[in-house]
């Protein structure tokens, strides 16, 4: 049976932490920047972690 291949555009989108948690960036910071405040585009730039529903889906994309 061949290797199951890593989705690309998930390998692109998401990390592993060591715990097994999976890391994603944050949404609604690529454009259109100056309609939103300093304080919204602060707290943007943190990246957050995928829920626990979508969890084994992200994994499964990256064959873990």
């Amino acid at each position: 049976m061949p290797k199951m291949k890593t989705k690309s555009s998930a390998k692109k989108r998401f990390r592993l932490t060591a715990s097994g948690m999976v890391k994603r960036g944050t949404a609604y910071r690529s454009h259109i920047l100056t309609s939103k405040t300093t304080k919204r585009k602060r707290k943007l730039r943190k990246g957050h972690y995928v829920s626990k529903q979508d969890t084994p889906a992200v994994k499964m994309m990256l064959n873990v």
